[in-house]
């Protein structure tokens, strides 16, 4: 059964031009990394998509190898996206994590890009991606390489949109340049790692994505749940996600004592602003016009509700961001 999307839904969202592309992205989109597919069934799934689309949001992004097992993720959201208005939604997969067994299964190879898309498109049941990322840069393979074949997947029509994630603002720039210089399609979109607690963006790649006009999706807005209400007590469990995936670096690098102070602190401005923790993180990120898009994940319908809500204010005082630079940038 087709869901029927709510009459209205464009007039919910704010919608930003990814650099200076023709491409428009909602301010929040909605991936699949860690749940659909993964840790949250399929009904969880459909829930939080549908929801999302109704609420203006757009873009859907995954990766070859999210969900367990790997690839799970593409297969359950494709059959739900099958249900929803394809032209009215921005879809992209990447390839660069390890996939399956054996030198071929990972990294930023042709041989390893270009099959990856194929299997995720087939996985999706679409006939293209409208954008399609190198995952990681690859220190072993030219990057005219990896990125000529994002050429290759543009020009025989697998993605309209080529773009990176995880690339240093140097990556980045020699990127660029070996597009020019081939007269390939642009990077229209780069996805980096970004939020109250990972600043190195600002300083190292948002100069270089606005001097070439390209747009900005970050990824991990929350900082894999550090940046809700669950952690404001400064413990972090060992197993958890933020103590494991990205945020671990800046948990390891803090005690408990200062991971309390960092983000009660954080919570108190939210609270003053009228809004919880996690709103406030996306707001932040979206404060800046560099930044295209905050990816969030979900794993209920009323976490979507909550993270959406948070577009409705993005502005912040000198103050508050004066408030937030001396919790974030100076605490060591």
């Amino acid at each position: 059964m087709s869901h029927v999307p709510a009459e209205g839904r464009y007039e919910q969202m704010s919608y930003r031009r990814c650099g200076n592309s023709g491409l428009l992205l909602p301010a929040v989109s909605l991936g699949a990394w860690e749940t659909f597919g993964g840790y949250k069934d399929e009904e969880v799934a459909r829930q939080c998509i549908y929801r999302a689309f109704d609420l203006g949001v757009t873009h859907f992004d995954f990766a070859n190898n999210y969900g367990k097992p790997p690839g799970n993720a593409e297969l359950v959201c494709g059959g739900i996206l099958k249900t929803m208005p394809r032209d009215e939604m921005i879809i992209s997969s990447k390839a660069g994590y390890r996939m399956w067994p054996g030198p071929y299964g990972e990294w930023g190879s042709r041989k390893y890009l270009i099959a990856s898309c194929e299997q995720s498109l087939k996985r999706m049941g679409v006939e293209y991606f409208d954008i399609f990322y190198s995952h990681r840069p690859d220190p072993d393979t030219p990057l005219e390489e990896t990125l000529g074949t994002l050429d290759t997947l543009v020009k025989h029509g697998k993605t309209l949109y080529a773009g990176v994630s995880s690339y240093s603002g140097a990556q980045f720039s020699d990127s660029v340049r070996i597009m020019q210089q081939h007269d390939w399609p642009p990077i229209t979109i780069h996805q980096p790692y970004y939020n109250l607690l990972a600043r190195t963006i600002e300083w190292d790649l948002l100069p270089q994505t606005q001097r070439f006009g390209t747009g900005v999706i970050a990824f991990a807005p929350l900082a894999s749940g550090l940046l809700t209400d669950k952690f404001l007590s400064g413990e972090v469990s060992p197993t958890s996600r933020g103590a494991t995936i990205w945020p671990k670096q800046w948990v390891a690098a803090h005690s408990v004592e200062q991971r309390r102070h960092i983000l009660s602190g954080l919570n108190e401005i939210a609270r003053q602003r009228g809004q919880t923790l996690a709103q406030m993180a996306i707001s932040w990120v979206l404060r800046l016009s560099t930044v295209t898009s905050a990816l969030i994940g979900a794993s209920s319908t009323r976490q979507v509700e909550e993270n959406v809500a948070a577009t409705k204010n993005t502005d912040f005082s000198t103050d508050e961001l004066a408030r937030i630079d001396a919790l974030t940038l100076h605490m060591k």
